[in-house]
């Protein structure tokens, strides 16, 4: 028999969703409404737990305690909430969540070592990567050890010329304009063979987070949670956090030493602007400490006082207060975009300018950039997707891809599109000069590819390799290609179990008439959303469209009004519409009646708020 759909709910009147039947498939086999195959391939499914009675309960408590509609209270009990821990989940604090960066391996000897730079005036050299995460990172070290006094000097490498992480002549560089301590954020772990070579010409730091299963650089300090002998348990932050925390460590140290009484002490909170952008952009789950982070952090963004930031949001088109979104996809690429095409350091340039002028042209400069790479990643992606399909086709979980004539800046994007797409791990590297192959690689939840890199690059497969379980980086000779491959297949053999396309996680079904302007402002309050924090993705069932036309200056914005059985209407859109089959349904004069996926918003516009469902997906009801 099939198996009922979860009941309607508004926001006026709370039900409690139906059980399958005693002899059915466990909750989490369920399809949400029925739909095996929707019209862009994918199932949909009910978030495991929507239909438990326990859950229900939880969540009506939940809801009851934050005074929250009962279905906020449900969203907030399937993201594993409990009423002890729902209230610091809703207002996240740092007071309540900061944890004592003692715990972390190494970091009071880190700390000890730089608040002894403090005191005594030393030149301060600081090695980054040119990311998002290693750009900010590096910005929060220079502002605090400047507004403490130090002299600082700043490399970020060359992504073509220097490759990833730390090298000799860049640290000897930071060495001969009088650094005395050198710390790496973001890079580092297993780079031994480089940075054992400054034995005696400067201390080392290391602010890292990636994984390695090597022997750890015999240097002063290796801070990093994914160290093996590190039970910190913060593993899940990113390097721009680890330095906010050295810093943190720093300053109690001076505090300790009575600095503060004769010196003035930092503003350390107004360094939480870069912990929130790089969290989300370099993909750390929103739970926790890393939620306080970024919430707390969105706050400092919102004030625009970080004069390079605020030119960038700016020619960004940020206009609102940032959120997790534009961090994600407005500003970071632009940060990104230096360090993969262009100029690797200008991204921590404009983040550490203090001249609105300065800001403005390099604002409008990675702005340019960004948009170059995005030409360069078009110009590959069409042909790497036709490769990408043929080795689905033939029955690879994994599917690497390599090309003579791609730039190596934009491997990892591509990977990840790829990825998305087919849902299974992607890799994809260019060609060099020299014969051997660079790329990028990109996960699916559930399978360790940094593991596997270190791995392969052990087994001798690779020249270099390392990163997290969602991203990893890589080189070889172009002759182990075919062995790589086959290693990578046979390491992640379990990817060849996963559908074609990505299931769509349902949290629970809304009638168009409870889709109000409250509900969406009260589900707003599980922001901000990113990794391990999905935005809660709702149906609604059965829906008619009475009214469809293209807007935007391409036309591939596609506006809709909604009905549904209930009588109410909601208006709707749907990005890049195209000529896709999802579009082309939903402008099909029959109207046949659909099932809608999205995500329901609250939107301000000249004073008015109205509600607007954003369109994921859709099936034939």
């Amino acid at each position: 028999m099939p198996y009922p759909a979860l009941p309607e709910m508004t926001a006026f009147s709370e039900t409690t969703m139906l059980l399958p039947p005693d002899d059915a498939a466990p909750p989490q086999a369920r399809a949400a409404l029925g739909v095996e195959a929707s019209l862009t391939g994918r199932r949909w499914m009910w978030r495991p737990g929507a239909d438990s009675p326990d859950l229900m309960r939880l969540g009506a408590a939940i809801a009851q305690r934050a005074g929250l509609p009962e279905i906020v209270g449900r969203l907030l009990a399937l993201r594993g909430l409990s009423l002890e821990t729902a209230a610091d989940f809703l207002d996240p604090k740092l007071r309540a969540l900061m944890p004592n960066p003692s715990e972390l391996r190494d970091m009071d000897v880190a700390a000890a070592r730089m608040a002894q730079a403090v005191q005594k005036g030393e030149t301060i050299g600081i090695f980054g990567d040119y990311d998002v995460d290693g750009a900010c990172a590096s910005g929060i070290l220079a502002s605090f050890f400047e507004e403490l006094g130090c002299a600082v000097h700043t490399h970020i490498p060359d992504r073509m010329t220097e490759g990833y992480g730390p090298n000799v002549p860049a640290l000897e560089g930071l060495v001969a304009r009088g650094a005395s301590l050198l710390v790496c954020v973001d890079c580092g772990t297993a780079a031994s063979d480089i940075l054992n070579q400054m034995a005696g010409k400067a201390d080392l730091v290391v602010l890292d987070h990636h994984k390695s299963e090597d022997a750890l650089p015999a240097i002063l300090a290796t801070v990093n949670p994914n160290r093996p002998d590190c039970t910190s348990g913060l593993g899940h932050v990113c390097a721009a956090a680890l330095a906010f925390l050295a810093a943190v460590a720093t300053a109690r140290d001076l505090r300790s030493a009575g600095w503060f009484e004769a010196h003035p002490a930092p503003d350390l909170m107004r360094q939480l602007d870069l912990v929130a952008l790089a969290t989300v952009c370099d993909v750390m789950p929103l739970q926790g400490l890393n939620r306080a982070f970024v919430a707390q952090g969105l706050k400092i963004m919102a004030r625009r006082q970080r004069t390079g930031l605020a030119a960038l949001m700016e020619i960004a088109g940020v206009t609102k207060a940032p959120d997790a979104f534009s961090c994600g996809f407005a500003i970071g690429p632009r940060i990104n975009a230096g360090g993969r095409i262009a100029e690797a350091a200008l991204g921590l340039r404009l983040l550490r300018s203090e001249d609105a002028h300065e800001a403005k042209i390099m604002a409008e400069r990675l702005d340019a950039v960004n948009r170059r790479r995005q030409g360069v990643e078009a110009d590959i992606l069409d042909l790497a997707m036709q490769q990408a399909a043929a080795q689905r086709e033939a029955g690879h979980p994994v599917i690497l891809l390599t090309g003579k004539d791609w730039h190596p800046g934009v491997v990892g994007i591509v990977a990840g599109r790829i990825k998305e797409q087919f849902n299974r791990p992607a890799l994809v590297g260019a060609a060099q000069d020299d014969g051997s192959i660079k790329g990028s690689g990109r996960s699916v939840p559930g399978l360790d590819l940094g593991t596997v890199i270190i791995a392969a690059r052990q087994a001798g497969l690779l020249t270099t390799g390392g990163g997290h379980a969602m991203a990893a980086g890589f080189s070889l000779p172009a002759e182990k290609v075919d062995a790589f491959h086959t290693f990578l297949d046979e390491r992640l053999a379990g990817a060849a179990q996963l559908p074609d396309a990505v299931d769509l996680e349902i949290d629970a079904a809304l009638s168009v008439a409870g889709a109000t302007v409250e509900l969406a402002q009260n589900m707003a309050s599980l922001a901000p959303f990113g990794a391990g924090n999905a935005e809660p993705l709702v149906a609604l069932s059965h829906v008619q469209i009475i009214k469809a036309d293209r807007i935007g200056r391409d036309g591939n914005t596609l506006r809709l009004l909604l009905k549904g059985a209930d009588g109410g209407r909601l208006k709707a859109l749907l990005f890049r519409a195209g000529d896709s089959p999802l579009a082309a349904t939903l402008e099909d004069t029959t109207r046949p009646p659909i099932h809608l996926a999205g995500y329901l918003r609250a939107e301000s516009w000249n004073g008015r708020t109205d509600v607007t469902f954003f369109i994921q997906d859709a099936a034939l009801a």
